[in-house]
């Protein structure tokens, strides 16, 4: 088991439930982000991790030294942000990363575990996709994913291991909270305006898992025999947590009273669809349960939303929806035309 943890993007929607958790699970956790979101709060954050404030692109191998694995979450976290600025995506995303896992495997990492996404898998055309389907990323943040894999991959040495958690669609509460992930999204509307609207006709098929989930299968990779998963990818999620976005939609109606349902079917909708299949997982996991299905989940939403007074101001404020905030961060001058922090609103 690796004592000391580096996470990257502790700060973000995944990175402040999971750095905790790793903390309390007995690691020595150091988290490093650039700090885009330390003012993005819905609920207050676990501040006990220890945090440094760099840029993912500005590290030096002194900064690998001594750690025994890296969790690497930080990135440009969805399409909408990719299709910005594809230059971004790739200067952080794909670049970033891949520098980030050549200074660890110099720096004697030994683990190095990778927060990738089964967005990669696209527009599929299989019925379902697993580990070894073909990938046919349609954003350029989904692209990221695969350039960024593919080149870590081949870092793999005795010495070096890297693995590849290709997470479904990430929901649940978190301090750096989401609006702009299907799940957070219906139930974020469906309390604040007692409506759960759809763009798509609901057809399309998309794995959700838990925030909380996430963090205990990384917990899992982190405490496995190296050559159980030493360059390898696993979907991270089960059978039962794929769902069509129609069926995600009324379960979130059934958890919220007097909610209605409103199905728009724009034909400008996002389309993409996979069902993930979550074998693999299972079968080099074989005692770990997903403990939250998505109609858990959402009552527990709908618990949080309603005791923190989620309104429609709420729901539609920047801090929570990731592209709205850059855009916020960029117009006021705190970040430059690299996404770099200017000279004045640097956090602490």
């Amino acid at each position: 088991m690796p004592d000391r943890v580096l996470v990257t993007g502790h700060d973000g929607f995944i990175g402040c439930v999971m750095a905790p958790y790793l903390a309390h699970a007995g690691f020595d956790v150091v988290g490093l982000d650039t700090g885009y979101f330390a003012d993005c709060s819905l609920v207050a954050a676990d501040e006990s991790v220890s945090t440094r404030r760099k840029d993912l692109r500005d590290l030096e191998p002194a900064d690998l030294d001594g750690y025994d694995a890296v969790v690497h979450l930080a990135a440009l976290s969805n399409d909408p942000i990719g299709n910005l600025r594809p230059d971004w995506t790739a200067d952080i995303n794909v670049h970033g990363s891949i520098r980030l896992a050549e200074l660890a495997r110099e720096a004697g990492v030994r683990r190095f575990l990778f927060s990738s996404s089964c967005i990669m898998y696209g527009m599929s055309e299989s019925a379902v996709v697993d580990e070894d389907s073909p990938l046919d990323p349609k954003t350029d943040y989904a692209r990221s994913k695969v350039e960024a894999e593919r080149a870590i991959a081949k870092l793999a040495t005795e010495s070096f291991s890297p693995t590849f958690l290709r997470n479904g669609t990430v929901y649940g509460l978190s301090p750096r909270m989401r609006f702009d992930t299907v799940l957070n999204d219906l139930v974020a509307r469906a309390v604040s305006s007692k409506a759960v609207v759809l763009h798509s006709d609901g057809t399309p098929w998309r794995p959700v898992v838990h925030v909380e989930d996430v963090a205990r299968a990384f917990h899992a990779v982190l405490e496995a025999p190296t050559e159980a998963v030493h360059g390898q990818a696993f979907n991270v999620g089960a059978e039962h947590l794929n769902h069509q976005i129609r069926e995600l939609a009324e379960i979130v109606v059934e958890a919220v009273p007097g909610c209605e349902l409103r199905v728009l079917a724009e034909p400008q909708a996002d389309q993409r669809t996979y069902r993930a299949d979550f074998s693999k997982f299972a079968r080099t996991f074989p005692d770990f349960e997903f403990r939250w299905t998505a109609r858990e989940g959402v009552r527990e939403l709908r618990r949080s939303f309603e005791e923190i007074r989620v309104t429609e101001e709420t729901y539609a404020d920047a801090r929570f929806v990731r592209l709205k905030w850059l855009h916020h961060l960029l117009e006021t001058g705190r970040l430059d035309d690299e996404l770099r922090w200017a000279n004045v609103g640097v956090p602490a």
